[in-house]
């Protein structure tokens, strides 16, 4: 469920009941809902009601049980679709919003600063030209705040043996001429929110190294300092 919307059934029957209360028939007017969305309404609470009090012990069973989870997704659908499609600001004041029991947007978001920690991986071996990067926090780095460490972007590179030549290294792949010593070096990148990433590489490139940096990256796609670069031989 959203956030806003209560978990207990009990609970949510009493947002619908104030909804109801609030929304009287010049507020409805004022807020283009059509008197038949409040109808449909009431008739939802009604049966939620109906059914929560049918599914009690000891007359509680599977058939009740299976009623009252019906009863309640459509009510709470419904709830859902009002607040999504009519309680908008405007027409709707922060003093209507506290009314009907929610919390008014916050008209200053709070600032996501870039990050300044590193992340860094550990690897494991899936399978043949497969390695998975396990993501964690560089070890003595401070944590940053939860939306400043939105997600990872991996940079990462194929060196072949001997090193690539021209033709290896300005083609689609960019496999790499040398062993890079910095992040800039590395020719591609995915970001992923995951915890861990599969890199499942061509079959041609089993013995090959592969390189990995990572940075961390706000919800704003700002990124952090660069991570230790590591290495591993593709299986």
């Amino acid at each position: 469920m959203n956030d806003w919307l209560p978990h207990k059934r009990e609970e949510i029957l009493n947002v619908s009941q104030l909804w109801q209360a609030v929304i009287t028939t010049a507020k409805a007017t004022a807020w283009s809902i059509p008197t038949a969305e409040m109808t449909a309404l009431k008739t939802l609470a009604t049966a939620a009601e109906t059914a929560l009090a049918a599914n009690q012990p000891p007359v509680r069973n599977s058939v009740t049980a299976a009623q009252c989870d019906a009863a309640f997704k459509a009510l709470t659908d419904k709830l859902r679709f009002l607040k999504n499609r009519y309680f908008l600001v405007p027409p709707l004041m922060d003093s209507d919003i506290v009314s009907l029991g929610l919390k008014p947007r916050d008209a200053k978001p709070t600032p996501i600063p870039p990050p300044v920690a590193q992340a860094g991986a550990d690897i494991s071996y899936p399978g043949t030209h497969q390695l998975k990067l396990h993501f964690r926090l560089e070890p003595d780095t401070p944590p940053d705040p939860h939306h400043s460490d939105y997600g990872y972007r991996t940079y990462y590179g194929i060196l072949p043996h001997g090193g690539a030549d021209v033709a290896a290294a300005t083609s689609v792949k960019r496999e790499l001429m040398k062993a890079p010593t910095s992040g800039e070096e590395l020719p591609h990148s995915r970001f992923t929110r995951r915890q861990s990433e599969l890199f499942d590489f061509d079959q041609n490139d089993s013995g090959k190294t592969a390189y990995f940096c990572i940075r961390f990256e706000n919800a704003k796609g700002e990124p952090g300092p660069w991570g230790p670069i590591f290495s591993s031989v593709i299986p």
